[in-house]
C-alpha cells in the first residue's frame, strides 16, 4: 500500500497524468547530469538526466517511484516537478505514456516498482544486481511477453567531442575505487524517451536541447 503523497492538482489545461506514465526530467545536478545528457539525446533532442514512474496510492493520489541517491523512493509529485525549472519557470519535465501495444505491462510494472521501494541506489551503474539507478529501474519493471520493452546499449562515459572520458566521471569513479564501466550494457533516460514503446504526450516545461 502506498502512502499519501500530495493533494495538489497537477493537471495542466486538459492534460491529466495517469498511473503508469513515465516522467523524463532535465535535472540540474551539475557536471554528472551534463555528461549524461551530452552522450545520449532524448526525444526531440531534449537533455534528460532523470526518469521516474507515476503511480497512485490507495487514495488515488499521484506520486512518483524513482531511484535517487537515497535509494528507490516514493516521492510526492510536486516535489518531483519542482526540482528544476526552465527560463519560463516551468518544470523541465516531459511525460511519456506506454503505447497501446504494451498497456498490459503497466500494472505489473507498478507492482514490481512498489516492491523495490527501499532498495539501494546503483551508484556504479552496473546492471543485474540488487541496486538501481533511475533508468535501470524503469528497464527492469517493464516487460512484454517476458521480455524487456526497452533496449540496452553499450554505455559511454566519454565526451563525444573529444572521445576522452569526462573528468567528472573520472573523479566520480576514482572516489568509488572502481573501474569505469565503459562499453558495458546500460540504459539512460534519453534512450527510453525515444523508444517506440513510448508516446510523448505532454510537456510541463521545455527542457534544454528541445527542438520543435
Amino acid at each position: 500500500m502506498l502512502v499519501s503523497c500530495s493533494n495538489n492538482d497537477i493537471s495542466s489545461k486538459n492534460f491529466k497524468l495517469k498511473q503508469g506514465d513515465i516522467l523524463f526530467q532535465d535535472l540540474d545536478c551539475g557536471s554528472l547530469c551534463n555528461a549524461i545528457e551530452k552522450v545520449t539525446k532524448g526525444y526531440k533532442g531534449a537533455n534528460f538526466s532523470h526518469v521516474g514512474l507515476v503511480v497512485e496510492n490507495n487514495k488515488n493520489i499521484l506520486c512518483v517511484i524513482e531511484a535517487i541517491s537515497k535509494g528507490v523512493s516514493l516521492t510526492p509529485i510536486d516535489t518531483f516537478l519542482n526540482r528544476s525549472f526552465n527560463s519560463k519557470n516551468k518544470p523541465k519535465v516531459v511525460v511519456g505514456r506506454i503505447t497501446p501495444k504494451y498497456f498490459n505491462s503497466i500494472n505489473s510494472a507498478i507492482a514490481k516498482a512498489t516492491k523495490l521501494i527501499g532498495k539501494p541506489y546503483d551508484d556504479i551503474y552496473i546492471m543485474d544486481d540488487s541496486t538501481y539507478y533511475c533508468s535501470e529501474l524503469i528497464y527492469e519493471i517493464f516487460s512484454y511477453n517476458n521480455e524487456p520493452i526497452f533496449k540496452l546499449y553499450p554505455m559511454t562515459f566519454k565526451d563525444p567531442e573529444t572521445n576522452k572520458t569526462f573528468s567528472a566521471w573520472e573523479e566520480y569513479y576514482k572516489k568509488l575505487q572502481v573501474e569505469i564501466p565503459e562499453s558495458k550494457l546500460g540504459i539512460n533516460p534519453g534512450s527510453i524517451s525515444r523508444s517506440n514503446a513510448i508516446d510523448i504526450v505532454h510537456v510541463y516545461g521545455y527542457p534544454s536541447g528541445w527542438v520543435n
